[in-house]
């Protein structure tokens, strides 16, 4: 069993005011775990998955705010993966059995250093090596995938990095969702109204550290000549080198937009079959930029 235990505990117990009482099949058991950092102190949110020898998933979810965690599963062998923003992942083994010992294992977690941010001065987009995508619900059927494919970008990095300022501009007939007759509905008055707003533009003057390498930026998401408050909910993933030895850095960001906040409110379905697009997109960006000469 992975990491070390402790004795088994009744709610109820001394210094409690209520108790309860958890009735299992007689076939399953308890994985009880909690997570640690290096100081004993608990790890709350760090996500943990439980999969079968094979890898296939059985049950995940979040540490509680004491950073514990408990799941009923069959008798077996199992994989126990836990992840935390600013920690090094853990990956252990346990088999649960009668022949198993009770009780409560406590998993440390490794702190580990942030990667280091990029130099102040000022960057830009390297569409070669970045996308722009969303994905919305395809009403009454499956979702609808698509991205943006001609797109540019300037990120100033400011001595404190907080001070940082971002600008993307979007060409709005480059939406791809690979079917033409969608791709021409999308481009019109309808939806993206492309011919009067040929760009979606996002500015933003805020960046917000979070922790680790998690940072939000907020800023105006201007689209059909509408601007809305966006925060893209960012992770940093380093610094690295190209080719041709030109400093890069890289992150990855989401974002959730509902498309009536921009006068999108087309409800209709097309004569061709094309159901309309629902209310939620999620938006998500693959993003490298490199320094300006």
């Amino acid at each position: 069993m992975f990491g070390r235990r402790r004795g088994s505990e009744t709610a109820g117990s001394a210094g409690s005011h209520t108790s309860a009482t958890l009735t299992l099949p007689h076939t399953a058991r308890l994985l009880s775990c909690r997570v640690l950092d290096t100081v004993h102190q608990p790890v709350r949110r760090a996500a943990f998955e439980v999969t079968d020898p094979i890898g296939r998933p059985v049950v995940s979810g979040e540490t509680d705010p004491y950073g514990g965690f408990t799941a009923a599963v069959p008798e077996g062998e199992y994989r126990l993966t836990v992840t935390a923003e600013g920690y090094a992942p853990f990956h252990g083994a346990t088999l649960l059995g009668d022949a198993a010992p009770a009780g409560t294992a406590e998993i440390i977690l490794d702190a580990v250093e942030p990667p280091l941010l990029p130099a102040p001065g000022h960057w830009e987009i390297d569409p070669g090596h970045s996308s722009i995508a969303f994905t919305a619900r395809h009403i009454g059927f499956a979702r609808i995938r698509g991205r943006f494919t001609t797109f540019a970008g300037a990120v100033r990095i400011a001595d404190r990095m907080e001070d940082s300022s971002m600008h993307v501009i979007i060409d709005t007939a480059s939406i791809d969702t690979g079917l033409r007759m969608r791709d021409e509905h999308l481009r019109s008055a309808d939806f993206l109204d492309a011919a009067r707003h040929p760009t979606v533009e996002f500015y933003s003057e805020r960046f917000i550290h979070r922790s680790g390498s998690r940072w939000a930026v907020a800023g105006a998401l201007t689209l059909r000549g509408t601007s809305r408050s966006v925060t893209l909910d960012t992770e940093y993933l380093g610094l690295g080198t190209g080719m041709e030895g030109e400093p890069r850095a890289a992150c990855r960001a989401t974002a959730g937009l509902h498309r009536e906040d921009f006068a999108l409110d087309w409800q209709s379905v097309l004569a061709g079959g094309i159901a309309a697009i629902g209310s939620a997109v999620d938006v998500s960006l693959d993003v490298q930029v490199v320094r300006k000469a």
